[in-house]
C-alpha cells in the first residue's frame, strides 16, 4: 500500500453506510487509505454495529508504521439522520463547509419489489424525494460528484437479454420506477448545470446493480435486514441457520420463459460491486477521460454492474443446499407483482470504460454468505 504521508484524504459521504451494500462500499473506500468516509444512515434497515466492525477491519489492515493520515482513514464520521429530513442532512454538510465533501455515494433507499407495490407512496417519498433533497444540499455546498445506486429493475421486462445499458427504462414495480425517476432527475440536473456558467460543474454515474450476494470473508460484516429478508439468498441463509423457523421456500411462479420456469437473476459478489464504486469515483475525478465521448456537454453515464451470468431461483436453492447442507423444500405459488422473468446483465460497457469485472463465482458468494451467517446466527445482534 503506498504511503499517504502528506496526502489529503478526500471526504466521501456514503448514504446508507451501515447497510449491506453501503458497509462493503465503505470497506472498499477505507482499504485504499485515500478516503475519509462520512456515513449518514437512519438505521431503518441496518445496524450501527456494522460501522464499528468496519473500523476494526480497517485498523487490522494498517502497517505497523502507519502514518497519521492512514490511521485517520480507518475512522468513520458517522451521523444518524434521515435523508427525508433536509435540515438534518444540511447540518452534516455544514460541519465540513463548502467544498468540504469531495463526493457522494448515494445508496440509501427502500428496496423491496413486493413491498413497494403495497406502499408505493412511501417508496417514492423515501427514494425520490430524499434524492432531490440530497442533490439540492450537495449543490448548496459545492459537492457536485455523485455515484448513484440504481438497479437493474429499471429495465422492467427487457426486450433483450443479456441487457445492455441502451435498453429503454420501463420498470414493472414502484421500487424500480422510483429508480427510473431518480436517474431522470440526476440526468436533467447534469444537463441544466451544463447549460449554465459552469459548463462542467456536475459529474454523475448511475450504477445499475444486478443482485449483490456474499459478504466480507472475515465474517464481520454481511447482510442483516431488519425483519424477514426480502431477498432470496439471505432468506435461505436464515432458514438454514434456524433464524427463520421454516424449511419450505415459497417460489413465486414456475411458468416464466426461463429454463426451469422460475425467475433468473444475475448475481455478483458484494465486494465486486463495491469495487465498481471505487472505479466510478475515480471516473468522477477532474483528470478522468470517462466522459469524453458523451454526446452532450452533460457529464453523466449509467453502467450495469453484473457478471453476465444468470441463475434461476431453483439453481440458487441448489447452490445453497450444497453450501449449507440444509435440506430445503419449496412450494410453487402464484407470480408476484413486479417480478420479471430474466434480469441478466451485459457488463461490457462497464468493463470497457471503467475497467470493471465481477470475478467471484456463485460458489464463493454462497460460501462467504454462509460464513457470515454461521459466525453471526442472529446477525449484528448475535453478541
Amino acid at each position: 500500500m503506498p504511503s499517504t504521508e502528506g496526502h489529503y484524504l478526500r471526504r466521501v459521504l456514503v448514504t446508507g453506510g451501515a447497510g449491506y451494500i453501503g458497509s462493503h462500499v465503505v470497506f472498499a473506500l477505507q482499504r485504499t487509505q485515500r478516503y475519509k468516509v462520512v456515513s449518514i444512515d437512519n438505521y431503518h434497515n441496518s445496524y450501527p454495529k456494522a460501522l464499528s466492525r468496519l473500523e476494526e477491519i480497517a485498523r487490522s489492515g494498517l502497517r505497523a508504521d502507519a502514518t497519521e493520515t492512514e490511521k485517520q482513514s480507518t475512522v468513520i464520521d458517522a451521523y444518524e439522520c434521515d435523508l427525508t429530513n433536509p435540515a438534518d442532512v444540511r447540518a452534516v454538510f455544514e460541519k465540513y463547509g463548502k467544498g468540504g465533501i469531495w463526493g457522494v455515494v448515494h445508496i440509501a433507499a427502500w428496496k423491496a419489489v413486493g413491498e413497494s407495490s403495497e406502499i408505493p407512496l412511501t417508496y417514492y417519498h423515501n427514494n425520490v424525494t430524499a434524492t432531490i433533497y440530497l442533490l439540492q444540499i450537495m449543490s448548496e455546498f459545492d459537492c457536485t460528484r455523485l455515484v448513484y445506486s440504481s438497479s437493474a429493475t429499471v429495465y422492467g421486462t427487457p426486450p433483450l437479454v443479456p441487457i445492455p445499458e441502451t435498453t429503454r427504462l420501463k420498470a414493472d414495480s414502484p421500487y424500480g420506477q422510483s429508480k427510473v425517476v431518480c436517474e431522470a432527475v440526476i440526468q436533467d440536473l447534469m444537463h441544466s448545470s451544463n447549460m449554465a456558467a459552469e459548463p462542467k460543474r456536475w459529474r454523475a454515474i448511475s450504477l445499475r446493480y444486478f443482485n449483490p450476494a456474499g459478504a466480507h470473508p472475515s465474517g464481520l460484516i454481511g447482510e442483516d435486514p431488519r425483519g424477514r429478508p426480502g431477498n432470496l439468498l439471505p432468506l435461505l441463509a436464515q432458514m438454514a441457520i434456524g433464524r427463520i423457523k421454516e424449511s419450505t421456500l415459497q417460489v413465486f411462479g414456475n411458468d416464466y420463459p426461463t429454463p426451469d420456469g422460475t425467475c433468473v437473476r444475475d448475481y455478483l459478489h458484494v465486494l465486486d460491486l463495491a469495487a465498481g464504486h471505487l472505479l466510478a469515483l475515480d471516473a468522477l475525478a477532474p483528470d478522468s477521460t470517462t466522459f469524453d465521448n458523451c454526446p452532450t456537454p452533460a457529464r453523466y453515464k449509467a453502467y450495469n454492474l453484473g457478471r453476465g451470468q444468470g441463475f434461476s431461483v431453483l439453481q440458487i436453492l441448489e447452490a445453497m443446499r450444497t453450501t449449507t447442507g440444509f435440506d430445503y423444500k419449496y412450494n410453487i405459488i402464484g407470480r408476484r407483482r413486479g417480478d420479471v422473468p430474466d434480469l441478466t446483465a451485459d457488463p461490457t460497457l462497464a468493463e470497457k470504460e471503467l475497467g470493471f469485472r465481477a470475478k467471484a463465482d456463485l460458489t464463493t458468494m454462497c460460501r462467504d454468505l454462509w460464513n457470515w451467517q454461521t459466525r453471526n446466527p442472529n446477525g449484528y445482534s448475535s453478541d
